[in-house]
């Protein structure tokens, strides 16, 4: 046989070998993982459920998914194991920030709008011209004349002599 015929093969097979040495890579992960829950550590099931490690054997884990809920699950359904932090955030809303609470953005405008005093009160009461006119204003504007036709407007000379020629205004 050639060794060109072969060269097909021999990719197919490398090929093969490097994807499952990867996948046994991360199922080994996986399994390192699952081995470090201990009771009271906050996970997420494979079916995105939150919950916190109550007793960890070899192939369950019991987790305590609220108030007076237990459930029984295989280790291999768990799907990650979260740190503190993350699970508090995601869990309980609790944002654990490095940063000083200054530095917080609000949720809302509302805060940045509201006086902080009467010279704020006075300019909040003032009112915001946004450019645009009120009706009063609008037929003033229109009822001025254009001093200078429009350029792309026929004079009405050339309107009369097409009408006369038997053609009409209709579109």
């Amino acid at each position: 046989m050639n060794t060109l015929t072969l060269l097909p093969f021999i990719v197919l097979i490398a090929a093969m070998f490097l994807m499952t040495r990867s996948a046994k890579k991360k199922q080994q992960q996986a399994n390192d993982m699952r081995n470090q829950m201990q009771p009271g550590s906050g996970v997420r099931t494979i079916g995105g459920m939150y919950a916190t490690v109550k007793e960890v054997s070899e192939d369950t884990v019991l987790l305590d998914a609220g108030p007076g809920v237990e459930l029984l699950f295989a280790k291999n359904a768990i799907g990650a194991v979260l740190t503190d932090d993350e699970y508090n955030r995601i869990v309980h809303g609790i944002e654990h920030d490095l940063k000083s609470d200054a530095d917080i953005v609000p949720d809302d405008a509302s805060s940045l709008t509201e006086a902080d005093g009467p010279a704020d009160a006075a300019a909040s009461d003032q009112a915001v011209d946004l450019g645009k006119k009120d009706a009063a204003e609008e037929p003033a504007a229109d009822a001025k004349a254009d001093p200078e036709p429009k350029a792309d407007a026929e004079p009405e000379a050339d309107v009369e002599a097409k009408k006369t020629d038997g053609s009409s205004d209709a579109k």
